[in-house]
């Protein structure tokens, strides 16, 4: 097979790569300009897209002996991940960038050049497993990405490849020092990658601006402070609330909503995060098929932890199709923005992917 490999100038792609070249394919090699001004350098193990992660890339495909490219995304990425985040936050919500990314850049933008150019799949450096065409949990639990592959649909999967979700970090780093891949001992990115000082409320602040409004609490209705605007805030979120008094019972407040509308925070005990009963539209089934009726599954509410077991029912709403999804057991944390990505165990294959919404409201 023709196959176009993603490498980011990470170790994970470096290794994908390279595997995808063992395994006989005719491979080509890309790094995606994602930045209208790149930094020379990365900031530790913050940021990405830097000439210097271009000249990592381009240095592991020359040892592999693969031609490369650069290709400029940057003003696609701008608009499709950046300007929705910052739409999704001064809307009260709390967005994945990383789920965008992977939905409109690396497996619609990128893939459809891809296709165009003659291209059979568009290999990542991933953890997740593809068997016959299902989204799998990786091997690694703890570098598991499922969670942000789940928006993928099915013609989407059959293009791609990820060649190293079924070996764990540790062991890939050092097959890539057997390999003699420079990459090996690179620090992982963290945090979110256009924002490499790690600061997203003051990333925010400069875009959206000053937008006043209360911090409330739930149970008096009193005022407990002032606040510049509600992308300052995520539900769960305890610290940062500007509230110098304790409440009245001792126990800490936590964010329990956000109405972007009137500018009000509403603050609450730990018991008001509870939830059971999410709400999600932007519905994709992995297989192509919507199920006939309710599903038992596993729902996962952000991108590390938040499981719980549930029942979800697809709707052919007015406004296109939603899902309900009513939880076995209570979960907190619950945010608008964030993905539900639905999964089923197999005892023999591990845990399969077959569904995910973007969460628009839940319930107690």
């Amino acid at each position: 097979m023709r196959v176009l490999a993603a490498m980011s100038g990470g170790v994970d792609s470096a290794v994908a790569a390279a595997r995808a070249v063992e395994a006989g394919h005719e491979v080509v090699g890309v790094h995606l300009a994602l930045s209208t001004a790149p930094g020379a350098l990365r900031t530790g193990s913050r940021g990405c897209c830097s000439r210097e992660d271009a000249d990592d890339a381009r240095r592991v495909a020359d040892m592999l002996g693969i031609p490369f490219y650069v290709w400029d995304f940057a003003d696609r990425f701008k608009e499709d991940v950046i300007d929705e985040f910052v739409a999704a936050y001064a809307a009260g919500e709390t967005p994945n960038p990383c789920l965008e990314c992977n939905e409109k850049i690396k497996f619609s933008a990128l893939a459809e050049r891809a296709v165009a150019l003659g291209f059979d799949a568009l290999a990542t450096g991933h953890y997740a497993r593809l068997d016959e065409g299902e989204l799998r949990r990786a091997v690694d639990d703890d570098k598991d990405q499922s969670y942000v592959l789940a928006v993928l649909d099915h013609d989407q999967l059959s293009r791609a490849m990820f060649p190293i979700g079924d070996t764990p970090k540790a062991q890939i780093r050092e097959e890539a020092e057997r390999r003699g891949l420079a990459v090996a001992n690179k620090p992982d990115s963290h945090d979110i990658c256009f924002i490499p000082t790690g600061d997203t409320r003051a990333f925010l602040g400069a875009r959206i601006g000053i937008r006043p409004g209360a911090v409330v609490d739930a149970t008096t209705g009193d005022t407990l402070a002032e606040h510049e605007g509600v992308h300052g805030f995520t539900i769960g979120q305890r610290k940062g609330l500007g509230v110098e008094a304790p409440a009245a019972d001792g126990e800490p407040r936590y964010v329990t909503d956000i109405d972007s509308s009137t500018g009000t925070v509403t603050v609450g005990p730990a018991a008001d995060l509870d939830v059971r009963t999410i709400t999600a539209n932007r519905v994709v089934w992995t297989s192509g098929q919507t199920p006939d009726g309710p599903v038992e599954c596993v729902v996962q509410v952000r991108a590390h932890g938040g499981l719980a077991p549930a029942v979800a029912t697809p709707i052919d709403g007015s406004d296109g199709p939603t899902l309900r999804i009513d939880l076995r057991e209570p979960l907190r944390g619950v945010a608008r923005g964030q993905a539900a990505v639905l999964y089923v165990l197999d005892e023999a294959k591990g845990d399969q992917v077959i569904g995910s919404g973007r969460i628009t409201g839940s319930q107690a």
